[in-house]
């Protein structure tokens, strides 16, 4: 397999199911998404049946660390070596160009290897791949006993380039027509459609080429305003951080046995152009379950004058303040379920950070320590966090965006952005496993 070291990638060889497969049930949706809604899990699980599926070899986050949890981690094992005993998963060697359309939006995308030795995830990181939020290592042993001893990689991980003039990605559209087609389908439960191309040849030459021009020292410090030994920036984390800084701990901790040439030094991942047009950025909100501490009376105290608590009439109005709120105070929204207020508005006079997502987090990080509430949980959607948020015993938090144009600058001045910061597409646009790949 082709390494580029220069610019941190490996042209990868990919297992794909083989002909005949119901690519319908064969590809599910990212495991970190629906984690609040096991319903949702449950019609994937009846949708599949006995079918062959990726829903086979992945461990939903809504089963993490619960009953069972161990007995599902074994069976992916054994339906892995299953299904490449079988050959149900069959190999291809080569980039693959992929356009997902969802939501009534394209978008695009190149599948390739990532080499974990030039991504550092942990803060301060100047490292050439870079994670745009922070990473909670708490959160990575329950990923690493999954990843642990697995035959086979599934990437839900899209990594993002800042290619304002289109070099890398979309050269490959233009010329799709003569490319082979490796799967072309409808994804489950209405989450649009997947398509994807064999990339090979002088069309990878010219990728290469062109994320090469994207790492120039010299163009990169024109194009950021940055001094010229700024370290290089090419590729940024959008979704699927807390997986690949997975892959990369356990690299690390077998690297010293299995040399620099063992297949877990790289990571499968697709790549996506920030501008793509396609490609959005929604905010990420905030559920906390099980509140049992007045919250209203805990933001006051931590905030004190600095904040305004208001009441609205409805949810459209909550997220019509949210949204188009401007001038130096951060807005959030409150939905609960009536102790208070049903729905209200959070003003921070003097916020503490950049972003608002950034001010109302450290309140919930201390706020969750002193036991103030059983769990929080992150999600996407207005409908979502509304839904949640007004149940018994819960509390939700409305938070706006962030334009997708300052992601690239602020990583490379400020560091990375506060956790779950933005989220690439609502929950149905995530990445779906379609590809596999070898990693022993």
């Amino acid at each position: 397999m082709k390494t580029y070291k220069d610019i941190g990638i490996q042209i990868p060889q990919v297992y794909l199911p083989q002909k005949g497969i119901d690519l319908t049930k064969w590809a599910v949706i990212a495991c970190d998404q629906f984690t609040s809604e096991p319903e949702y899990w449950q019609e994937v699980e009846n949708l599949v049946g006995d079918a062959p599926s990726t829903y086979n070899l992945i461990l939903p986050e809504v089963y993490l660390e619960k009953p069972g949890e161990t007995e599902r981690i074994q069976s992916i094992q054994s339906t892995t070596r299953a299904y490449l005993d079988q050959g149900i998963l069959q190999p291809h060697e080569g980039l693959i160009y992929v356009e997902r359309t969802a939501l009534g939006k394209t978008r695009k995308g190149i599948v390739l290897c990532l080499d974990l030795e030039r991504y550092d995830y942990t803060k301060g990181s100047t490292s050439l791949i870079r994670a745009t939020e922070g990473t909670i290592v708490e959160r990575l042993p329950p990923r690493m006993k999954i990843r642990t001893g697995a035959a086979l990689e599934l990437p839900h991980i899209l990594v993002l380039i800042d290619d304002p003039r289109y070099t890398v990605i979309e050269p490959l559209a233009a010329a799709k027509g003569g490319l082979d087609k490796l799967y072309d389908f409808e994804l489950m439960l209405g989450s649009g459609h997947l398509n994807g191309y064999a990339v090979s040849g002088a069309l990878e030459e010219q990728v290469v080429a062109a994320l090469r021009g994207l790492a120039n020292p010299a163009d990169f410090a024109r194009k950021y305003g940055v001094p010229q030994d700024t370290p290089v920036l090419l590729f940024a984390m959008g979704d699927g951080n807390h997986s690949l800084a997975t892959a990369k701990a356990i690299w690390e901790q077998q690297k010293p046995t299995v040399g620099m040439d063992h297949p877990a030094r790289y990571a499968l991942v697709e790549i996506e152009n920030v501008h793509d047009e396609g490609l959005e950025f929604e905010p990420i909100h905030r559920v906390l379950f099980g509140v049992k501490k007045n919250i209203f009376t805990a933001i006051q105290q931590h905030f004190g004058k600095d904040i305004t608590l208001s009441h609205v009439s409805s949810a459209e109005e909550m997220v019509a303040r949210v949204d188009n709120a401007r001038g130096p105070k951060q807005v959030i929204g409150v939905v609960s379920d009536g102790g208070w207020v049903s729905y209200g508005v959070v003003e921070f006079d003097h916020p503490s950070s950049n972003l608002p997502v950034g001010t109302l987090q450290v309140f919930l990080d201390g706020f969750l320590k002193e036991g103030g509430a059983e769990k929080i949980d992150y999600v996407h959607g207005q409908d979502v966090v509304v839904k949640l948020g007004s149940q018994t015993g819960n509390v939700g938090f409305y938070v706006p965006g962030m334009h997708k144009s300052d992601l690239f600058k602020t990583v490379i001045l400020d560091g990375a952005l506060p956790r779950k910061t933005f989220s690439m597409g609502e929950a149905k646009e995530k990445r779906f496993y379609m590809e596999a790949r070898r990693i022993v």
